[in-house]
C-alpha cells in the first residue's frame, strides 16, 4: 500500500489498506486522500483506527466475481435461446428488440468479470492501455443498459423494429459510448505489492474523474428519480406500467446504493464530509458491498426478464 512518509499514531492502517473508491476494478491502495494540507492524518480524537478491508476484498472478490460470472453466462444463455425459439413472445414493454440488446449489454459486462478476477487476485499485468480499455467497456455496457431501460419504460419506440428504432439503438449506443469516455481517460495502473488497475489514477477533482462522476450519478440516481416521477405524474405511463417494466428496472435498483456511495465518498475526498474513525475504518466496505449488488445485475437481470415469459 501507498502509506504517507508521516502518520500520526491515532490511525493505523493495514499495509494493504484499500482507497475508499470503488471495490470491483482491482482499485486504489492509497489511502493519503485523507491526509491533510501538511501530509499528515487527522487526528479523530478517538482508538487507532484500523482499515483492514483489502485482506477481505482480496479473498472474497475473485470468488465472487467467478461464480458471477458462471451464473451470469447461463443465464444470458438462456434468454437468448429463449428469444430465438419464441421470437413472438414478446412485446411491449419488454420487446424482442429492446430485450436482446439488454441481454448483448449484459453479455459485455460479464466477458470482463474474469480479466477483473484475475487482476484482482493476481495482480494487474495486461497494461494501462487495456486497464482503461476495460473500465471503458464495463461503463459502456453499464450506460447502454441504464438508457435501454429508461427508453423502454416510458416509450413504445421499441414496439417493432423499424427504422426508428435502428436511429434509437445507435443513439443508445453511441451516447453510452461517449458518456463512458471520461472513465477511460481517469483510470491506469498504480504500483502496490502488486500492480492494480484503478478507476481513479488522477486527482479528484480532475475533469476526467468529475466527468465520470457527474455521468454515473446522473445514471444511478437522477434518471431513475425523473423517470419514476414522471410514470406517477404522466397517466399514459402510469396505465402503461406493467410486470415487464419492473423487471427491467431491477437495473437501477442493484445499482441505487452504489450511486449513493460514489456521492458520498466525493463528500468525503473533497472534504465537504469530514470522516469520523468509523467512517475510515467502514466505508471501504459499504461502497464495495453497493458495487457488488449492482454487479449481481448480470446474473439476476436474465432472469427478472425470463420470469414474465414462463407464467
Amino acid at each position: 500500500a501507498r502509506g504517507s512518509p508521516r502518520q500520526s499514531p491515532s490511525i493505523l492502517e493495514s499495509k494493504n489498506s484499500l482507497d475508499l473508491m470503488d471495490i470491483l476494478g482491482n482499485l486504489s491502495y492509497d489511502v493519503t486522500a485523507y491526509e491533510d494540507s501538511n501530509g499528515t492524518f487527522p487526528d479523530y480524537d478517538a482508538a487507532p483506527c484500523h482499515n483492514e478491508y483489502c485482506p477481505l476484498f482480496q479473498r472474497v472478490a475473485p470468488t465472487f466475481l467467478a461464480v458471477t460470472c458462471a451464473v451470469a453466462t447461463l443465464g444470458t444463455g438462456a434468454l437468448l435461446v429463449a428469444l430465438a425459439k419464441r421470437p413472438h413472445a414478446w412485446g411491449w414493454p419488454q420487446s424482442r428488440a429492446l430485450v436482446a440488446q439488454l441481454a448483448v449489454g449484459m453479455g459485455l459486462f460479464t466477458t470482463l468479470l474474469p480479466a477483473v478476477a484475475v487482476g484482482i487476485g493476481q495482480g494487474w499485468r495486461l497494461g494501462t492501455g487495456l486497464c482503461s480499455l476495460t473500465h471503458l467497456l464495463w461503463h459502456w455496457s453499464l450506460f447502454a443498459q441504464g438508457l435501454l431501460v429508461a427508453s423502454g419504460s416510458c416509450s413504445t419506440a421499441w414496439c417493432r423494429w423499424d427504422p426508428r428504432s435502428r436511429r434509437l439503438t445507435v443513439a443508445v449506443w453511441a451516447g453510452a459510448l461517449l458518456l463512458a469516455t471520461p472513465v477511460a481517460l481517469a483510470s491506469g495502473t498504480v504500483a502496490s505489492p502488486v500492480t492494480s488497475c484503478v478507476r481513479r489514477s488522477v486527482a479528484i477533482l480532475s475533469p476526467a474523474y468529475m466527468l465520470h462522476l457527474a455521468f454515473c450519478l446522473c445514471l444511478f440516481l437522477l434518471l431513475p428519480a425523473g423517470l419514476l416521477v414522471a410514470t406517477l405524474a404522466v397517466p399514459r405511463l402510469r396505465a402503461g406500467w406493467q410486470p415487464g417494466v419492473g423487471a427491467s428496472w431491477l437495473f437501477f435498483g442493484l445499482w441505487l446504493p452504489y450511486g449513493v456511495g460514489l456521492g458520498v465518498d466525493f463528500l468525503l475526498r473533497a472534504r465537504l464530509l469530514q470522516p469520523s474513525c468509523g467512517t475510515f475504518e467502514h466505508f471501504d466496505y459499504v461502497l464495495g458491498l453497493g458495487e457488488g449488488l449492482g454487479v449481481l445485475h448480470c446474473c439476476l437481470g436474465p432472469a427478472a426478464l425470463l420470469a414474465p415469459r414462463l407464467r
